[in-house]
């Protein structure tokens, strides 16, 4: 078995911190594919890595990073932002990224790609969104509270919640949420001339497949693949899903049409 490779750091000038990175440096051209991981997730999960291997094999260059306060990066998790983890995809893409770009955001990755993709139009070639969570504060968060819940983030400032993946709680922060609205991508019409390739699991249980249904809606009626998985949780990543996720990367990476 082979070491881990040990990460490296980039200051991101919007706040002074140092992101921790891991990048495959790629073969000829082809597009950059950007991992952009979910809420509390790091950048050496095993999707990241999968994808890593991939752009291995093919030799496309890849990029993946640990937002602020996530990871081996710098920064407080509890002072984060869905504003703020953007603004730290945006400041990497542009210090370790250059030419056409491929977004792969998972979870809450998905909202950060979504909005990233409506500030570059034209760098990304495309888009692969896992489990998307766009929105999730104020439309899968918020309306679960419970009058404890929102006596707590008046009084305390957060939200404590049991997690199923960890044997730490979840936190919400009061600005976490109120961020969360100002940063809403689910309130209209999405306009974005791109290929997006959207992968849900019907068994998810933290972000129903009806939240991904909604989102197609919103999105063009064109360039827009939505693969449910009859069986797949949040995660996906069993061996079947990781397979689904390569296939549909790699078309998407070299330009073909759908595959999942």
């Amino acid at each position: 078995m082979t070491d881990a490779p040990a990460a490296r750091f980039e200051t991101v000038p919007h706040s002074g911190e140092r992101l921790a990175y891991l990048a495959v440096e790629g073969r000829g051209g082809g597009p950059t594919l950007v991992w952009l991981g979910g809420f509390r997730s790091d950048m050496r999960g095993t999707k990241a890595e999968v994808l890593s291997g991939l752009c291995e094999r093919e030799g496309f260059p890849f990029l993946r990073f640990d937002y602020s306060g996530h990871g081996e990066s710098e920064g407080t998790f509890t002072d984060g932002t869905i504003s703020g983890w953007t603004e730290d995809a945006a400041a990497m893409i542009a210090a370790r990224t250059a030419g056409p770009l491929v977004l792969v955001g998972s979870s809450m990755g998905a909202w950060i790609a979504l909005r990233l993709a409506g500030r570059l139009p034209g760098r990304i070639r495309a888009l692969l969104l896992l489990a998307p969570a766009p929105d999730f504060t104020s439309r899968l968060v918020e309306p679960k509270l419970t009058a404890e819940d929102r006596a707590a983030l008046a009084r305390d400032g957060f939200v404590a919640e049991p997690s199923p993946y960890s044997d730490q709680p979840t936190i919400y922060t009061a600005k976490l949420i109120a961020d969360g609205m100002a940063a809403s991508v689910m309130t209209g019409p999405i306009a974005l001339d791109m290929p997006i390739h959207i992968i849900q699991g019907m068994e998810d249980p933290d972000v129903p497949h009806t939240h991904a249904l909604e989102l197609v809606s919103l999105l063009p009626s064109a360039g827009v693949t939505l693969t449910l998985v009859k069986d797949g949780d949040h995660r996906l990543s069993r061996p079947e899903d990781l397979a689904r996720m390569e296939r549909a990367a790699l078309a998407l990476a070299r330009g073909d049409g759908p595959a999942a």
